[in-house]
């Protein structure tokens, strides 16, 4: 298939991106073949199936790096909660917020979970979404942690997506452990960690290291049973307070370090030096009436690459929105609309260790979206507007 007549975005260097004014692509055997000026074509592409795109714009497919779109139950009153003045930190203390939604996932099964979460995947895919990485976490238990993440992998059998799953065990304490939250690590989450590590069904580790989870110390003994097994890491850390969950994460090469709101500009330096990625989560900034900026300019001033995500979750970020969390990170964290794009492609690829999708180049995937578009900007100006023309995941065409 040769897409002809387009406005091209690639990406090639940090957060930024070149335009071809008038381009194509070339894709064949579900990767771009070639991609260049519309006048200089090869023949031998002119010969196949041709589609002229009028002038709308190519963008490599989105990507959403951090989710929890597999879980039981919803938490619309916690939400009513926060807007009568209590914090998440005090729905948390009061046996809300994540351990709130622990129920509903042990009772569910784990056909309840997979059909639950594909209207929000649905969500994700109808504006481009190519790759959505998903977490468990809201199980705590062994059980419960192996079916959100079986749930998770079966997506992909349901919807042409590529899903990424992280084992989050070490998200909240439960109730059964409400004062042993050491024995919950030992006795629970490494044993199931090592379980599904041993099913296939874990492709990162992450922990919430805040005030209200998991401290440096608990954190670091799920991280030394990853690096065990061979098992990349990445970190919820400075969301609420500064614990050193940035540096512990950055000692342990992580992938990416989410949230970061009290992150400073030492752990911006920590970040650069291991090659982790910045995810930023203005969904959860947003939800939670947050104040505490993320350090954007200690990142940019050292090179750290700032990926953005929806966090899609039931308490602290309902967002299902890739489209709309741009337009967030630029109108709250002050980010470009070039830095956005990049954020949701090139870097969120990066966050997930994929290095063959999130840019068009030869040789990568043709994971691509056409937009009834004429300027890249116009993905994040816009709110609660989707122009996605049509989605192509591996070369396959899906129509918006």
């Amino acid at each position: 298939m040769l897409l002809r007549n387009a406005k091209i975005v690639t990406i090639e260097v940090q957060d930024s991106y070149g335009l071809i004014e008038c381009g194509a692509i070339a894709i064949k055997d579900g990767l771009i073949d070639w991609v260049g000026a519309d006048d200089a074509i090869p023949a031998e592409y002119l010969d196949g199936p041709v589609r002229d795109l009028e002038g709308r714009l190519i963008t490599p497919a989105l990507i959403d790096c951090h989710t929890h779109v597999v879980h039981g139950g919803d938490r619309a009153v916690e939400f009513e909660m926060r807007l009568k003045g209590a914090s998440y930190e005090e729905v948390a203390r009061a046996g809300g917020g994540i351990v709130s939604t622990v129920k509903a996932t042990r009772e569910a099964s784990i056909e309840d979970l997979l059909t639950s979460a594909l209207p929000r995947v649905d969500a994700l895919l109808a504006e481009s979404v190519s790759v959505i990485e998903v977490k468990s976490g809201y199980g705590l238990d062994r059980e419960t942690e192996l079916n959100m993440l079986r749930a998770a992998r079966m997506i992909a059998d349901h919807r042409n997506v590529r899903i990424k799953t992280t084992f989050l065990g070490a998200h909240a304490v439960p109730v059964e452990y409400k004062d042993n939250p050491d024995g919950y690590i030992d006795e629970v989450c490494i044993p199931t960690l090592k379980a599904a590590h041993a099913e296939g069904l874990v492709d990162a580790v992450d922990g919430f290291c805040e005030g209200i989870a998991f401290n440096t110390d608990q954190i670091k003994r799920v991280f030394d049973v990853a690096r065990e097994l061979g098992i990349p890491v990445k970190l919820h850390a400075e969301q609420l307070s500064n614990i050193g969950g940035t540096k512990l994460a950055a000692e342990y090469g992580a992938m990416s370090v989410d949230h970061i709101e009290y992150a400073t500009e030492e752990d911006a330096m920590a970040m650069a030096k291991a090659g982790s990625v910045a995810v930023l989560l203005p969904g959860a900034f947003y939800t939670l009436h947050e104040t505490q900026l993320p350090p954007i300019d200690a990142f940019r001033k050292h090179g750290v690459p700032m990926a953005i995500a929806t966090d899609c979750n039931p308490g602290s970020s309902p967002l299902a929105s890739i489209l709309l969390t741009m337009n967030m990170s630029c109108t709250l964290f002050r980010l470009t609309p070039e830095e956005a794009l990049v954020g949701a492609t090139a870097h969120a690829a990066r966050a997930l260790g994929l290095s063959d999708t999130g840019r068009i180049k030869v040789g990568l995937r043709a994971d691509l979206a056409i937009w009834n578009a004429k300027h890249p900007a116009e993905l994040a100006y816009r709110i609660g507007f989707n122009p996605l023309f049509e989605r192509i995941v591996g070369g396959e065409s899906t129509a918006a």
